[in-house]
């Protein structure tokens, strides 16, 4: 049945988090499955080896290496999934034609919503969204106040679902992986594992990481922070650490590829992820919860309240507020067993739901849905209905 539906992705670029999720639609559909490339993939995400795992991919075209072929190709497809790209001529004579499309979206207004009251920011969003409100125009939210900020636009009224990104997907032997995290350092004592993983940047907040790691030591915890990134704020951080005598404490490592960011997730035991509302979705707490980390985020970051529920299978705070944070990391210091608990609920949260394989399936559901009038709405998870999350009740949706 899939194999007569022709399925294309036009994005800005590919990399490893979209990677698997396309590789699992090519397996459906095989030459009728395209991923159409527009840009040239930013320099700080090569540095971060984001480009090493592309390889060569069937399904990967580039757009200006062909530009009429890929034309035809959008309007020539069953369904075209088009998102991160601010360049609206690609998909606009396909709009134009009525075609089904699936707008997949980050935040409009990460800055703040007061952003929707600018006419000519509302003149926009008219021309490239609300005009579709009754068109065959679909919205898939890359994170939970995607639908918020698209409702004070009155756009896709009654077709906004959940999505995100779906890294690729590793199955362990828990109890195999849970003795992997228990390190003993050289003088036989047995330390906690912490890790931050991330572009050195304002908006990610990676200070907060090296600020707990002088309140953990002042309350005597054993632990050891891995700092895995680089960018603007690094010098600033390792100043930081020395003046508050944390050289034993804390190691930076630097950029690392996907593969082995991979591996100090597996040995860590609290994956900390600091990010504001500027982070769209963040992929990187699905890596961790993947590799069973007791996860402590700010509720701002869009990937969080679709994929925690707090003291279930992580732990979140609110935004800003420093002491929440440093109060639900030392909490987890201090209990092996929560740390285990939130470990192992978020790696099943991977497993089960929000993975390639699983998304791929849904998706193929709901495009087969849309071709034949009779959409497929999931229960919960990717695409199931987003609920409207204004940014200042995320953190009470992740406790209800």
């Amino acid at each position: 049945m899939y194999k007569e539906m022709k399925l294309t992705i036009v994005s800005n670029y590919i990399n490893h988090h979209q990677i698997p999720l396309s590789n699992e639609l090519y397996k459906k559909l095989a030459e009728n499955f395209a991923f159409i490339q527009t840009e040239q993939m930013e320099k700080d995400r090569v540095l971060m080896g984001w480009g090493s795992e592309l390889g060569d991919l069937p399904y990967l075209r580039i757009y200006d290496e062909d530009v009429k072929g890929c034309q035809q190709l959008i309007m020539d497809s069953d369904v075209v999934i088009f998102g991160g790209v601010e360049d609206e001529r690609y998909i606009k004579p396909r709009l134009h034609a009525g075609k089904i499309v699936l707008r997949a979206s980050e935040r409009l207004y990460r800055e703040g919503q007061w952003k929707s009251i600018s006419p000519r920011g509302r003149r926009k969003k008219y021309i490239d969204h609300t005009q579709y409100a009754n068109s065959e125009v679909y919205l898939l939210c890359h994170g939970a106040y995607v639908a918020s900020d698209f409702n004070l636009v009155h756009a896709y009224p009654n077709k906004k679902y959940m999505w995100g990104y779906f890294p690729a997907v590793y199955m362990y032997d828990l109890e195999e992986l849970f003795k992997k995290k228990q390190y003993v350092n050289d003088t036989g004592t047995r330390e906690i594992r912490l890790l931050w993983a991330g572009r050195f940047m304002k908006l990610k907040h990676p200070e907060y990481a090296i600020k707990v790691a002088w309140y953990l030591a002042r309350h005597k915890i054993s632990f050891h922070l891995d700092m895995v990134g680089a960018g603007a704020l690094e010098s600033k951080l390792k100043k930081l650490t020395q003046q508050y005598k944390l050289e034993k404490y804390v190691t930076f490592h630097g950029f690392q590829p996907p593969r082995v960011v991979r591996q100090y997730m597996e040995e860590a035991e609290i994956f900390l992820f600091t990010s504001n509302y500027l982070e769209g979705w963040g992929a990187v707490l699905n890596e961790a919860m993947n590799s069973a980390c007791a996860v402590v985020c700010g509720h701002a970051i869009g990937a969080v309240p679709f994929l925690l529920k707090h003291g279930k299978n992580g732990m979140v705070y609110k935004t800003g507020h420093f002491g929440e944070f440093c109060k639900q990391v030392l909490y987890l210091c201090r209990e092996e067993e929560v740390r285990k608990k939130l470990g192992q609920g978020a790696y099943q949260t991977i497993v089960d739901t929000w993975n390639p394989i699983v998304a791929a399936d849904r998706l193929m559901q709901f495009c087969t849905g849309l071709m034949e009038k009779k959409i497929v709405v999931q229960a919960t998870g990717p695409l199931s209905i987003a609920p409207v999350i204004a940014p200042r009740e995320g953190y009470r949706y992740t406790r209800t």
